[in-house]
């Protein structure tokens, strides 16, 4: 089987897991924080928090900027679905804006028209999550003169797109936007086996958030309601979360940020060779916007329905799966889902998410796929169009 994408681990990310069991911090010791450093550096973002996934980084940057009952959370149909249920999870209700049919992302322009009737009826969103699908970036210069105009704040949930850049400057900066949310899951582009991280600017939000990844509690004097007992005192002063990350996940993160650049540069030449080798087939291959330089943590191709001689998506798929070709779906969109649709959703809501849904496949893509394995992929791929 060759899978759509996997982790690459190296001899030297196994030595500092090795070193950190055989160190005095398996938790709450100095990896957290010098893997933080890392990816705010290698960014430039101002501050970094690491957490035990990205859908807890998602739901603290929701705590963080006070998102509550009454509140509206807005994002992309087309994710996975922890970018709509963080604001569930803080008591909002969640809606959704259409995507672009070009880059698959949430379009600015469905996105203004959804504003302006939504200030009309008195519904404006808090939080806005645009997500960047496959590790290409949203319109964010777009998206946040939007959120200057209606008074939202915005999230990037960049969970595929570390080393991804947007006007030539890295993703998770956080110029266009409040926070920026990373994912490690061993299949994104770097892992830490489960993980995830908050980016900000924000001083403040930087302190709420700390504070809410470990159960509301600090030891900072300053952060405390009076003098402390003694040197053993703490203090929970909001109702936190245990969302921390390991120092074994922090160690492994460490070492595998020195390998981002090559790992993304890596998917950029895999996505070339299949533009190159796709090319005529009765399907799409993915577009890139000339703003954006993409991390590639997908590599997704619509299929050319009318093209195929009846047959179908699903057959398609399943034709490649049989052969050992581990494809799937990135995403069944949320609101077609039957929680959702118990909330109201209806099929038909967003037209642009529903086609994308009906014929997308996400082909294999990762540092360590071959030639050879690309070469198998677009072979089965032939096969199942009925081209020999």
């Amino acid at each position: 089987m060759i899978p759509y994408g996997r982790q690459d681990i190296s001899q030297a990310d196994i030595d500092a897991v090795v070193d950190v069991l055989r160190s005095d911090f398996l938790t709450q010791g100095p990896m957290v924080p010098r893997f933080e450093q890392a990816v705010a550096s290698h960014v430039g973002a101002r501050h970094a928090l690491a957490v035990n996934s990205a859908t807890s980084a998602l739901h603290i940057a929701c705590l963080a900027l006070d998102l509550g009952p009454g509140d509206w959370l807005w994002t992309s149909p087309v994710t996975f679905v922890a970018s709509a249920n963080c604001g569930l999870y803080c008591g909002a209700r969640v809606d959704f804006v259409d995507i672009d049919p070009k880059t698959f992302n949430l379009c600015p322009e469905a996105l203004a028209r959804k504003l302006e009737q939504a200030e009309r009826e008195g519904r404006l969103p808090k939080i806005v999550v645009p997500v960047h699908l496959c590790g290409q970036p949203c319109d964010m210069a777009a998206i946040h003169a939007l959120a200057t105009r209606y008074g939202f704040k915005v999230i990037e949930d960049a969970s595929h797109a570390i080393g991804g850049r947007y006007r030539d400057e890295f993703i998770g900066n956080c110029r266009y936007s409040d926070i920026t949310v990373f994912s490690f899951h061993p299949v994104k582009i770097i892992t830490t086996a489960e993980g995830g991280m908050a980016l900000t600017n924000d001083d403040e939000l930087a302190r709420r958030m700390a504070l809410l990844r470990s159960h509301g509690i600090t030891r900072d004097p300053a952060q405390m309601t009076r003098e402390p007992d003694g040197p053993w005192y703490y203090q929970q002063i909001d109702l936190g979360l245990n969302y921390r990350m390991t120092e074994l996940q922090a160690a492994l993160g460490v070492s595998q940020m020195t390998r981002l650049d090559t790992f993304v540069a890596r998917r950029h030449a895999l996505a070339r060779r299949y533009d190159s080798l796709l090319a005529g087939l009765p399907l799409s291959t993915p577009w890139q916007h000339p703003d954006s330089y993409s991390g590639l943590h997908l590599y997704v191709i619509r299929l050319d329905l009318p093209r195929l001689d009846g047959r179908t998506h699903r057959e398609v798929f399943e034709a490649l799966r049989a052969a050992g070709i581990g494809v799937n779906l990135h995403y069944i969109p949320v609101h077609t889902q039957p929680y959702y649709q118990g909330l109201g959703f209806r099929a038909g809501d967003f037209p642009e998410s529903e086609r994308y849904y009906k014929e997308a496949i996400s082909l294999p893509m990762y540092q360590g796929l071959t030639e050879a394995d690309q070469d198998t992929v677009i072979r089965t791929l032939r096969h199942a169009l009925g081209i020999y």
